[in-house]
């Protein structure tokens, strides 16, 4: 699913360009002046109220967007949204979801249905690593780390990175699950947009060169007959597998990492979905993935070697690229990837 390889240039040139340039309750989670149905295209971030969630907020507002920050903390969200405000962003506002649950997801849909009557375009952002990490005291962390490389700061995260049961469960459940739960709601509205699109985030750690068994990366790479509930069954065998132990991932090909095997099987999972839906939208809807970098982010305590800003302008050039682009892509920052594989 791509456009060849003079389409992929075209597309990397305008990457570029891009990077460079109801009342009551309701009111009390809508936050701002914000008025509809708008004729400025409308977009919303999940993940939102911090991090590189709120960087991507604020520079697609900053493009003239109107945006709908969403997190799943209501005080931190709307406290988020107002921040942008005061920066003279004055289309964003806040709405409260919790991507995992089906109704806030519909909530959520419903609320845009009413104030816009449509939606241009929805960041996926929101995610977890699914560990628990011991980094020390957190005031002398960027200290410990100067002169480390990208790799080597990921090296010192994983010696001191656990993963849990219940860590991997949840990860299964925000970033897979979670993601389609929020697309699959929001569709709709996406559909009414003359050029929609959704930005899945994404970790090159989703590649499936990480699995380790043939058999089952042929299957999630068979984007042709892949389906949803394909996808779904494996999640669940993933958690099956894991509970198992004693080598249980390994016999079945998933990642075999002893702390990232859940967000290496999550990430890859949502891969597989965008592929899936890409196919099923066709032309009327971009769906694509994006690798922001190793980005300076709470959920790798703050490790990496990229600002929120830098890791948000890879999404953002990815949402806001000319129309006419790919769909089902992979893109390592604004490189358009070979594969998924």
């Amino acid at each position: 699913m791509g456009g060849g390889a003079g389409r992929a240039r075209e597309l990397g040139r305008c990457l570029l360009l891009c990077s460079a340039s109801c009342s009551g309750p309701e009111e009390a989670i809508m936050e701002g002046s914000i008025s509809g149905p708008s004729e400025k295209r409308v977009a919303v971030v999940t993940g939102g109220n911090r991090g590189m969630g709120l960087e991507i907020c604020r520079q697609l507002a900053a493009h003239g967007l109107t945006v709908v920050l969403t997190a799943r903390d209501e005080k931190r969200g709307a406290e988020a949204a107002e921040k942008l405000r005061e920066e003279g962003l004055s289309d964003v506002a806040f709405h409260q979801l919790e991507i995992s649950e089906p109704a806030s997801a519909a909530h959520l849909a419903a609320f845009i249905k009413d104030k816009f009557g449509k939606l241009d375009i929805l960041v996926n952002n929101a995610g977890v690593l699914g560990v628990t990490t011991d980094v020390g005291d957190p005031a002398t962390l960027q200290e410990t780390l100067a002169g480390k490389d990208g790799m080597e700061r990921a090296e010192w995260l994983r010696q001191r990175t656990t993963q849990t049961t219940q860590d991997a469960e949840d990860c299964l459940r925000i970033n897979y699950h979670g993601s389609k739960i929020v697309t699959e709601a929001l569709l709709p509205l996406l559909r009414s947009s003359s050029d929609g699109r959704i930005v899945n985030v994404t970790s090159a750690w989703g590649l499936l060169r990480y699995f380790s068994g043939d058999e089952l990366r042929r299957e999630l790479d068979d984007v042709d007959n892949l389906t949803t509930q394909q996808l779904d069954e494996m999640l669940r065998l993933f958690l099956e597998d894991l509970g198992k132990g004693n080598g249980a991932l390994e016999r079945r090909g998933w990642p075999a990492d002893r702390v990232y095997a859940a967000y290496m099987a999550s990430k890859a999972l949502v891969c597989a979905y965008t592929r899936v839906l890409a196919r099923e939208e066709g032309a009327a809807l971009r769906v694509n993935c994006v690798h922001p970098g190793y980005v300076l982010t709470g959920m790798n305590d703050y490790t990496g070697v990229l600002t929120a800003a830098e890791g948000a302008a890879a999404a953002v050039a990815v949402a806001l690229a000319e129309k006419g682009g790919v769909t089902g892509a992979y893109f390592d920052r604004t490189e358009l990837g070979a594969s998924f594989v």
